[in-house]
C-alpha cells in the first residue's frame, strides 16, 4: 500500500535529494530542518544543502571513482549533482561550487515541487510515518539519542576539520600565481603562494607550535583521513605536508622561473572569484593563531579571512550491524542515509539520499529493493557499508580499493585498470536499470 507521506529528517545533501526523488515520483514528503531554530556547531547559513567543509565535490575524471560516482549519479537522475554542475567554479579536475549559489539552487528545486513540504525545527523523536533520517553527522544530541536507541549499537565518532577562506581582495598577486599543477596554459584554475626553504622552515615550526581549540594529541583513527588538519600532518614530520597538501611538483613560479620549495594552493569558492579556500589546510588552531600563522604563507601577509577553519566531532552509526543492505534499521519502517550511516563525502551523501528515496518508494509501491551493482562506485561502497564482516567501521569515500577486481586476467597500467572499472561499473548499471523500469523511469 503507498505510503500517504514520508518524513525525511535533515535539510542536507542527502535530505534533499531524497525528497526531490521521493516527490518526482508522486509521493508526499515532509522536509525538516532544524536550522534557523537550532544552530549547529558548523553550519553557517539557514540555508537547504549548505556546504559545510570544502566547496569541491572531488574529482571529474571518469577514470577516478569520485568521478564514476558522478556519472552513476548522472545516469540516475540526480538534481543536486545538475545543480552542483550549474554553479561550477574553476577547479581543475574537479568539480568546485559556489556555495551560496548552489544552495540557493538546491532551495528552487525543493520549491518547484508542491509535494514537498519544509519544516523548520528540530525532530527530536522518530517520526511514526515511515521515514528517512538524513540528519547528518552533525545530528542534534535528542535524536542521535534516539537513533542510537532505534539501532540498538553503539554511536562511533570522529573529528572533521574545515579550512579557512580568505577575501581575494587582499591576496597579494605579485607574489600569488595562477596555475594548475601540470598545467601550461598561461592561467590554471588554482592559486598558488610558492615557498621558499626558509619560509617553509618558519612556517612549519609556527603552524605545529600555535594554540589549538582542542587541546588533545590525536589518533589516526579518530581523524577522519581526508579531513586532517594541517597541523597535524605537519606534527608527524616536518616535509610530511610539503609531500601532500603543499607539494610544488607541476608548479613553476614566475618570478623565478623556477619550482618553488613549497606552495600553499587556494581554490576559487565562488563564481565571481571574490573568496578562496585553503587547500589542505583544515585546522584546529584558534582563530587568532591561525590569522597570525596563515598570514606567513607568501602572498597572504594582509589577508582578511570571511571564514576562520573549524573542526568539530561527528557522529555515525555501525552501519555494518546495525543497518540491511539498504540503511534500513531491520524490523522498522526507517532508512538512515548520508553521513551519519558513514558513507563520508559530499557527492556520496547525495547518492546516499537517491538511494534511499529509490528504497523507500519501492517499499510503497511493494517492489522489490534497490541492490546496485557492486561493481560501481556506489553499490561497492554500500555492499562494504552493509557488510557484517566490516571490522572496525569507519567513514569512507567511494574508492577503487572496495570494488571487486577484473576478472579477464589481463595485466593493466594503473590508469587502464581504473578505466576499465569504469567501463564495468556504467555497463552493469546501465543493464540493471534496464530492468527496473519501475523505479528508474522517472528519474534517469
Amino acid at each position: 500500500m503507498p505510503f500517504d507521506c514520508v518524513t525525511v529528517v535533515g535539510g542536507g545533501l542527502a535530505g534533499c535529494e531524497c525528497a526531490c526523488q521521493l516527490a518526482d515520483r508522486g509521493m508526499k514528503v515532509r522536509l525538516c530542518e532544524m536550522r534557523p531554530e537550532v544552530e549547529s556547531p558548523a553550519h553557517k547559513t539557514d540555508g537547504l544543502a549548505e556546504l559545510v567543509c570544502s566547496n569541491s565535490l572531488k574529482s571529474t575524471r571518469i577514470d577516478s571513482a569520485a568521478g564514476l560516482l558522478k556519472e552513476e549519479l548522472r545516469r540516475m537522475g540526480s538534481v543536486l549533482l545538475k545543480c552542483a554542475e550549474r554553479v561550477a567554479v574553476p577547479a581543475g579536475g574537479a568539480l568546485a561550487v559556489d556555495r551560496e549559489r548552489f544552495s540557493q539552487f538546491v532551495e528552487e528545486e525543493i520549491s518547484a515541487r508542491p509535494l514537498i513540504e519544509v519544516v523548520r525545527g528540530e525532530v527530536t523523536e522518530i517520526p511514526e510515518s515511515p521515514c528517512v533520517i538524513a540528519a547528518g553527522p552533525l545530528c542534534s544530541p535528542a535524536l542521535s539519542t534516539r537513533v542510537m536507541e532505534l539501532v540498538g549499537g553503539e554511536s562511533l565518532s570522529f573529528f572533521d576539520a574545515a579550512a579557512p577562506i580568505v577575501d581575494a581582495s587582499t591576496i597579494d598577486r605579485e607574489i600569488v600565481f595562477a596555475q594548475s599543477r601540470y598545467d601550461d596554459a598561461a592561467v590554471g584554475d588554482y592559486l598558488n603562494a610558492p615557498f621558499t626553504k626558509d619560509e617553509y622552515d618558519a612556517f612549519i615550526d609556527a603552524l605545529v607550535g600555535a594554540d589549538r581549540v582542542i587541546l588533545k594529541d590525536f589518533e589516526r583513527r579518530e581523524l577522519f583521513q581526508a579531513c586532517q588538519p594541517a597541523e597535524e600532518v605537519a606534527r608527524t614530520g616536518h616535509d610530511a605536508i610539503r609531500f601532500g597538501a603543499m607539494k610544488p611538483v607541476g608548479l613553476t613560479d614566475p618570478r623565478t622561473g623556477k619550482r618553488p620549495w613549497a606552495a600553499v594552493q587556494l581554490r576559487a569558492e565562488n563564481e565571481a572569484g571574490t573568496a578562496y579556500n585553503l587547500v589542505g589546510f583544515q585546522t584546529n588552531l584558534t582563530f587568532s593563531e591561525q590569522k597570525r600563522v596563515f598570514r606567513m604563507i607568501p602572498g597572504l601577509e594582509n589577508a582578511e579571512f570571511f571564514r576562520y577553519g573549524v573542526m568539530h566531532r561527528n557522529t555515525f552509526v555501525d552501519a555494518p550491524h546495525v543497518l540491511d543492505r539498504t540503511f534500513r534499521v531491520p524490523g522498522t519502517s526507517v532508512r538512515l542515509a548520508g553521513q551519519i550511516t558513514g558513507t563520508e563525502g559530499y557527492t556520496e551523501a547525495i547518492a546516499s539520499g537517491l538511494l534511499a528515496a529509490l528504497n523507500t518508494y519501492a517499499d510503497s509501491i511493494g517492489a522489490e529493493r534497490v541492490s546496485l551493482p557492486v561493481t560501481g562506485a556506489f553499490g561497492s561502497l554500500v555492499a562494504h557499508a552493509t557488510n557484517p564482516e566490516t571490522v572496525d567501521y569507519q567513514p569512507m569515500h567511494v574508492n577503487f580499493g572496495v570494488v571487486p577486481p577484473l576478472e579477464d586476467g589481463t595485466r593493466r597500467s594503473k590508469r587502464d585498470r581504473y578505466a576499465a572499472y569504469s567501463d564495468r561499473a556504467l555497463r552493469d548499471l546501465d543493464g540493471y536499470m534496464a530492468t527496473r523500469g519501475d523505479l528508474f523511469a522517472c528519474g534517469a
